[in-house]
């Protein structure tokens, strides 16, 4: 009997010690994938605000609620057309940005297109009500939530009212060009694979109420909530 509860026990230890290497392993997996997002995001806010003249409005980002950032999402089709991408969103918070969560994209479109394209593209949330709209399961852009392409240049956000009623403003680069883009039809989701086997919580709880602040990401994921705090001020 004593054997048989001691082979029981070595059993469920084997277990044990099998599924947290198994969970190792994603969450390793899972953070390198984060820290490929939060590479190519930084790289995208950095070359955009490199030249004032052509780079969004600071006073813009200093109003905005949250920033997200999908780098190099993937546009194509032949007539019927879609476009997916994975990306980082930070949230405003009293003392400053929030750790980054994980969002996907996805969205269809007919018209007149052919091949692919990479396109970067920039999200900011400009109100409370964009805010509760993007911490949702599924959000649909030009749906639930208003959209409005962003202005361009050190005084375009003074020069237009586009903004005022905008829960959103959108930008897109691609091939180089960088401008506003009434992006529409697009639905963004959590991406809760990455954000629980990092964060073990959801995007919801890790932007949502006071949120989680930047420095208790892995350090490796930190550097996207820095670079946009110093052009968020």
């Amino acid at each position: 009997m004593r054997s048989r509860f001691i082979a029981l026990v070595l059993i469920m230890a084997g277990i044990a010690a099998f599924g947290s290497e198994i969970f190792a392993q994603k969450k390793g997996k899972e953070l390198k994938a984060a820290e490929e997002r939060v590479d190519k995001a930084s790289a995208v806010v950095r070359d955009v605000m490199r030249i004032n003249e052509k780079a969004i409005p600071r006073d813009l980002l200093a109003k905005a609620k949250a920033i997200v950032v999908f780098p190099g999402a993937l546009k194509f089709g032949f007539i019927l057309g879609g476009q997916g991408g994975e990306g980082v969103v930070i949230r405003r918070l009293a003392n400053g940005w929030s750790a980054p969560a994980f969002m996907n994209m996805a969205g269809g479109s007919i018209g007149a297109q052919i091949g692919g394209q990479k396109t970067d593209y920039v999200l900011l949330i400009m109100n409370e009500k964009g805010l509760k709209g993007l911490l949702e399961d599924k959000f649909e852009i030009g749906g639930e939530g208003s959209v409005s392409a962003g202005p361009v240049g050190r005084t375009a956000a003074a020069s237009t009212n586009v903004t005022l009623d905008a829960e959103i403003l959108s930008y897109s680069r691609s091939r180089g060009l960088f401008a506003g883009v009434a992006l529409k039809g697009v639905v963004i989701k959590q991406d809760e694979s990455i954000n629980q086997a990092i964060y073990q919580k959801s995007a919801k709880e890790i932007l949502g109420g006071t949120g989680m602040e930047w420095s208790s990401a892995p350090v490796s994921l930190q550097e996207f909530s820095k670079l946009v705090a110093t052009y968020a001020k």
